[in-house]
């Protein structure tokens, strides 16, 4: 099964894709992780895309889609595979499906995690970690026994700076901008299906196998 994770971020959607990897036994291909593995490894593209973000510039996505590529080739995606943060736009949409259609490997699922504004609100900017245990918490969903007191360590729970409010509206507003229009394209493209992203993780994770086996 070849899909693609859509979904804002705090929808859930790496969780659910480590438990679709246990189930499924598919790859999940993460741009971020294949691109630090080829500046790593020093090959010609992580080579080319390390001279970009030397310079603090975005990696172009015709980079960002030849790793993408490359790392579709490997053996372990001939099962198939789940990508997860990209595309991040249609434009990129439009050149992943003519590199998947020469490779013989076209999607076959879009799927869209959806969660309510106020609820990613809640689940990003309640997030609170410990700073001896790097344990987490979320002071609406999770909180420690005590306020701002870690159960394990009794260490001192904070807030990062990526977790607070105006950067977590910017996110969220960047993500609407960007990558929402994604939804339009696939579902155009007739294989959008969209899962309810709220409540239990086993419960939205078995709706998530259901509509997977239903498209087998």
């Amino acid at each position: 099964m070849r899909i693609v994770l859509l979904g804002a971020p705090g929808a859930g959607k790496g969780t659910q894709a480590k438990k679709l990897i246990e189930k499924y036994g598919i790859p999940q291909i993460s741009t971020g992780d294949i691109l630090r593995k080829a500046v790593a490894d020093g090959t010609p593209l992580g080579k080319e895309a390390k001279s970009y973000m030397d310079k603090g510039e975005l990696v172009p996505d015709s980079v960002v889609i030849g790793l993408v590529k490359e790392r579709l080739s490997q053996d372990d995606c001939k099962k198939g595979f789940i990508l997860d943060g990209f595309p991040r736009n249609t434009s990129q949409a439009e050149t992943l499906d003519q590199v998947l259609a020469e490779m013989n490997m076209p999607l076959q699922l879009a799927l869209s995690v959806d969660v309510d504004f106020d609820i990613l609100m809640k689940r990003l900017t309640g997030r609170r970690t410990c700073k001896q245990c790097n344990q987490m918490y979320n002071i609406y969903f999770s909180p420690p026994k005590k306020e701002g007191v870690c159960d394990k360590c009794g260490g001192e729970l904070y807030q990062r700076d990526d977790d607070k409010e105006e950067t977590i509206k910017k996110r969220l507003e960047v993500y609407e901008a960007q990558t929402a229009p994604l939804i339009d394209y696939y579902e155009k493209k007739g294989i959008l299906r969209r899962v309810n992203g709220e409540g239990d993780i086993e419960e939205i994770f078995a709706n998530i196998c259901k509509i997977i086996d239903e498209l087998k």
